[in-house]
């Protein structure tokens, strides 16, 4: 029973990072550039669910809708403004501009909400449970692991029914060619952005009611593993963003509780170097030619 209880705590845990791994995916897939402030944009929608239970008094769902909005805007915001100038720099003048987005992130968090860990409401998601046999489970994680497949399923279809979907792949395969045959890679890269920044709202909501404790470097470490899962599973793979973010977080539950806690971290990125030793290119990742 401790095994199914350990794997269901992983299947919660990886089912976030593979929300925020989506988010990840999707602009690297597009824009062919890392975005390492989407930790804080978890962040972000973490405190502004937060301000919407706790101060304006507004319902759960609305404020589930208050954090994507305003993290959509930000998003779009953070593109428009600091990636979009650089979108022909070298790669070294992108990465550094994205890690200093970042610590401004977290500095604007600090100073508008402070520096205390602020308990988030447990009213968010009921605390109820759902018995199974001797075996309970939350209702956090049951909402946690359906709205990862509920995701999944959506941007899957988005991706490959729709117009701006194919404009979203054909960008991904070849920037000018897409161009020239009218589409507009602005707005298609801006509404990947967009996409990407409601999916960490939702993670970010999602992480404060599994864990809730919120600060202005709440979103730094899954940040960091939810990176770790796509590249585990094959970045710019929708696929493999949902598989390397699940198993990453069953591995990373099935080792503290096994192997050790304090070395829970760093038996993730182990097994991810081993991976990548065996697959570059991820689980689903595909290796691509370089043109010559």
């Amino acid at each position: 029973m401790i095994f199914l209880d350990n794997l269901i705590n992983g299947l919660s845990l990886g089912s976030i990072y593979a929300i925020i791994a989506l988010g990840y995916t999707m602009v690297y897939g597009i824009a062919k550039m890392l975005n390492f402030a989407h930790g804080d944009v978890i962040m972000v929608g973490g405190y502004m669910a937060f301000c919407g239970l706790q101060y304006w008094g507004v319902p759960t769902v609305l404020s589930l809708v208050i954090a994507m909005a305003v993290c959509t805007v930000l998003g779009v915001t953070i593109e428009g403004l600091a990636y979009r100038p650089l979108r022909q720099a070298p790669g070294l003048a992108v990465l550094i501009t994205a890690i200093g987005m970042s610590y401004l992130l977290q500095n604007l968090a600090l100073m508008i909400w402070g520096a205390n860990p602020k308990s988030f409401p447990t009213t968010f998601i009921n605390g109820s449970s759902i018995r199974l046999g001797s075996l309970n489970i939350s209702s956090a994680t049951v909402y946690t692991i359906l709205a990862n497949v509920i995701i999944m399923v959506l941007l899957t279809l988005f991706t490959s029914r729709t117009r701006m979907g194919k404009a979203m792949r054909c960008v991904s395969q070849d920037r000018g060619a897409a161009q020239l045959m009218g589409i507009n890679v602005n707005r298609t890269i801006t509404v990947t952005f967009a996409i990407g920044s409601a999916l960490a709202a939702i993670a970010g909501v999602l992480l404060c009611s599994s864990y809730p404790i919120l600060q202005p470097t709440t979103g730094s470490m899954p940040g960091i593993k939810a990176f770790t899962a796509a590249v585990f599973g094959g970045i710019g793979s929708i696929p493999g963003a949902m598989l390397g973010g699940v198993l990453l977080g069953v591995i990373e539950i099935f080792g503290k509780a096994y192997i050790s806690t304090e070395l829970g971290d760093a038996i993730v990125f182990a097994v991810l170097i081993v991976v990548l030793l065996v697959r570059p290119t991820g689980l689903l990742g595909k290796a691509v030619r370089e043109k010559v």
